[in-house]
């Protein structure tokens, strides 16, 4: 069984994998859970992203097993066009991988609804170009509340109205279809230069946008463990 453990900007989470399939995930995962779990499974290798938090408190749990730590030096299954790998997010990268494994015949562009929203495209060949990145909902929420005197932090319902009769209203309005607004732009520009696209959504905030977004896209979850374990498969 592979261990995944991808530390992101919020929080950590593992997922265990038997080959190509899923078989559990733990969100918000601690040191103490991730050495019980280690312990309760047969594990026979393991792979670490790390974007956020020090690994240091896991260390040492993974100390018996057979770790990658997830660089830019990493081997991986695909290619990385990127002037600057060495600053290129391991999430990214984990990301990139994933959709390849589940769409290697199309290009695709991987939407990543995290802390911020990025947008990175892998071609039919595997190989990454790049993208963009930008700020998340929550950072836009908070960002307005922490740079102003007298705006309010809100958080975001189901239903936005487009014209806003508040200035609740008008928050949730400004920062929901302005993400909207950006995500369809950038899938209309990449959908004229790659056919046939392939646009792959993941992250936490996925189940907020993808019924959103006026274009087909295919929800992924997980899909950055998923790349992770690719890149553990492509390494063993």
């Amino acid at each position: 069984m592979n261990l995944i453990l991808d530390i992101g900007n919020t929080n950590a989470k593992i997922g265990l994998f038997e080959n190509a399939d899923l078989k559990q995930k733990i969100n918000e995962i601690t040191p103490t859970e991730l050495q019980n779990t280690i312990q309760k499974f047969s594990i026979d290798r393991a792979i670490v992203s790390n974007v956020g938090k020090s690994i240091d408190p896991f260390h040492k749990s993974l100390i018996t097993l057979k770790v990658i730590t997830l660089s830019h030096r990493t081997p991986l299954p695909i290619h990385i066009k990127y002037d600057t790998p060495e600053t290129l997010g391991h999430d990214r990268i984990a990301a990139a991988c994933g959709a390849h494994f589940l769409f290697p015949d199309q290009p695709c562009l991987i939407i990543d609804c995290g802390t911020c929203i990025t947008y990175d495209v892998v071609t039919a060949n595997g190989t990454y170009l790049g993208g963009a990145i930008s700020p998340g909902l929550q950072m836009r929420l908070e960002s307005l509340n922490t740079f102003t005197s007298n705006l309010p932090l809100v958080s975001v319902e189901e239903n936005i109205r487009m014209v806003g009769k508040s200035t609740k209203q008008s928050i949730q309005s400004g920062v929901v279809h302005g993400i909207l607004g950006e995500m369809e732009v950038f899938i209309h520009r990449f959908s004229e230069a790659f056919q046939p696209l392939k646009v792959v959504m993941c992250g936490g905030d996925t189940y907020f946008f993808e019924n959103k977004v006026k274009a087909r896209i295919f929800a992924a979850p997980e899909l950055v463990l998923r790349g992770l374990n690719r890149i553990l498969q492509h390494n063993a």
